[in-house]
């Protein structure tokens, strides 16, 4: 029992060179796939990533079920992801090869429709991710990009219709003030 567990099926490079070029595919698929893919996922883009690593697994560790070769396949792909990691955070365009641009979805307060298609977001996900950062509507927002790991940025236009609303109070304020204060003399 103990032997099956721990004795490698495959030989020692093997375990490393497969985790490596799967790691590699991946990644350049997941690039090409687009940023969507990272971070605003539905349901459909779960399952796909759920059954993407079922379906890679064997490609990992080929015929070995032991311990040992999955401790060095997870080891390969550790190391290679903390290697790649360190590469492309000294090597802007490096990185920017890899990870790709960010996308303007929203332009002087105009939403893009090409890019929204392009990158498969609704003009009701782009609403719900502005909603969650505060934003009541696309109106009040001058710009928005889909960063390259997925996440949206919003930027608003100055100034907001709430920093209006709070400036139209102060003077009304000041104005009662005044209006108390020439009462009272």
């Amino acid at each position: 029992m103990w032997q099956d567990m721990f004795a490698l099926g495959v030989p020692l490079l093997e375990k490393i060179v497969r985790p490596v070029l799967v790691y590699a595919f991946l990644v350049a698929g997941l690039r090409l796939a687009g940023k969507r893919e990272l971070a605003q996922l539905n349901p459909f883009d779960l399952v796909v990533l759920l059954t993407l690593s079922n379906t890679v697994q064997n490609a990992i560790i080929g015929n070995d079920n032991s311990v040992t070769g999955g401790l060095i396949g997870a080891t390969a792909l550790l190391i290679l992801n903390y290697w790649v990691n360190r590469l492309l955070y000294g090597h802007e365009r490096l990185e920017r090869l890899v990870e790709g641009d960010a996308d303007l979805l929203v332009d002087n307060g105009v939403v893009c429709e090409d890019a929204l298609h392009r990158e498969l977001i609704t003009r009701l996900d782009l609403e719900a991710a502005a909603h969650k950062q505060g934003f009541t509507s696309l109106e009040e927002i001058e710009r928005a990009e889909l960063e390259p790991g997925g996440g949206i940025c919003f930027f608003a236009k100055k100034p907001t219709a709430e920093m209006t609303r709070h400036q139209e109070v102060l003077a009304r304020l000041d104005q009662l003030s005044a209006q108390v204060a020439a009462l009272r003399s």
